[in-house]
């Protein structure tokens, strides 16, 4: 990766500035409750980015809004593609409104109904693909025959950028932070947000948390390159791309201080945590960095100040409810 490739701060502050009038800035709530401080005693403090009230209902409508800023106007005209099992063609379908430009997603059949209709409601055509490697190849055929632009879901430049408008945010509300927890997908999230910390706030520690079933950035940091992964199985749909792709991979390895895994019982009782104590549903993925915290990080992190990204909330009430449930039986 070329070092002119990769988005400066000043970079993060003109992206910030290009869709501000498309997004939220989203809240910092510093969390403070009995049960939580069950879990991690009375002196750590811990601060949640609320991406989840964010347009489209994650992080993922920054990285696509400036993927349809930046082309030129003959490829608008021919409109933007997009693969996902859920937020980013929502993220894509929001952003594509937003900007007046046609969008095709491709959704994989595994994708929750209620995350289709938020696509389709947002003016998309979606068109269900089967599984990840059918759903990608669908969209290549698409951009072959009518001349779409793919938007990425995880990896590239903008998606970075993207990013990096959060990691300003966060850096901006919190102040000075011990510790910084992401959730890690195909690292397109974390890319941005630890590119900009690491500038802003030298001494956070940064930690990626990936779920055990969709390690794929763990398994290419050991490999010192991008892996695939042959199954990929977890509750956290969010996060689990099956590979890791050279951009992102690259600007998450310098900049991450720690990957660590979490099981898909350890994310329930995070996302029962984040209900209970702080009125907060959220998808599984968006629990990722509470299960890190009251789990493997308790006694490294004990007393100082952390901050948690909360990503998304692009779940159904039944769907909700049925993992709280689970997590109960």
């Amino acid at each position: 990766m070329q070092l002119d490739q990769i988005p400066s701060i000043d970079d993060a502050r003109g992206a910030a500035a290009a869709i501000a009038g498309f997004i939220n800035q989203t809240p910092v709530h510093r969390w403070q409750g009995r049960m939580l401080a069950e879990r991690l005693g009375p002196d750590t403090q811990v601060m949640l980015k609320l991406e989840l009230f964010q347009r489209a209902g994650s992080f993922k409508a920054r990285g696509a809004l400036l993927g349809i800023l930046a082309l030129d106007d003959a490829a608008r005209g021919r409109g933007v593609t997009a693969v996902s099992a859920g937020n980013h063609a929502i993220a894509v379908s929001y952003a594509a409104q937003a900007l007046g430009v046609d969008a095709k997603v491709v959704m994989q059949s595994s994708a929750n109904p209620a995350r289709v209709a938020a696509a389709r409601a947002y003016g998309a055509e979606v068109i269900i693909g089967g599984d990840g490697p059918a759903c990608f190849a669908l969209a290549e055929s698409i951009v072959a025959e009518e001349g779409r632009t793919f938007i990425h879901p995880f990896d590239g430049h903008n998606v970075t950028l993207g990013t990096a408008t959060l990691g300003l945010e966060i850096c901006e509300q919190t102040g000075p932070l011990d510790a910084l927890i992401i959730p890690v997908g195909g690292g397109g999230l974390a890319s941005g947000v630890a590119l900009v910390a690491k500038q802003l706030m030298p001494d956070c520690k940064v930690y990626g948390v990936e779920p055990e079933g969709a390690d794929s950035m763990s398994r290419s940091f050991a490999a010192g390159e991008p892996q695939r992964l042959d199954k990929v199985q977890t509750i956290a749909d969010s996060l689990g791309p099956p590979m890791a792709l050279p951009y992102s991979f690259g600007i998450c390895r310098a900049n991450i201080d720690h990957l660590l895994t979490v099981s898909d019982d350890a994310i329930r009782s995070a996302m029962r945590l984040l209900f209970d104590e702080m009125k907060l549903a959220v998808e599984p993925a968006a629990a990722a960095g509470t299960a890190a915290l009251v789990g493997p990080l308790r006694d490294e992190l004990a007393g100082k100040r952390v901050g948690i990204i909360v990503c998304g909330t692009n779940i159904d009430p039944k769907t909700h409810a049925d993992l709280l449930r689970e997590k109960d039986s």
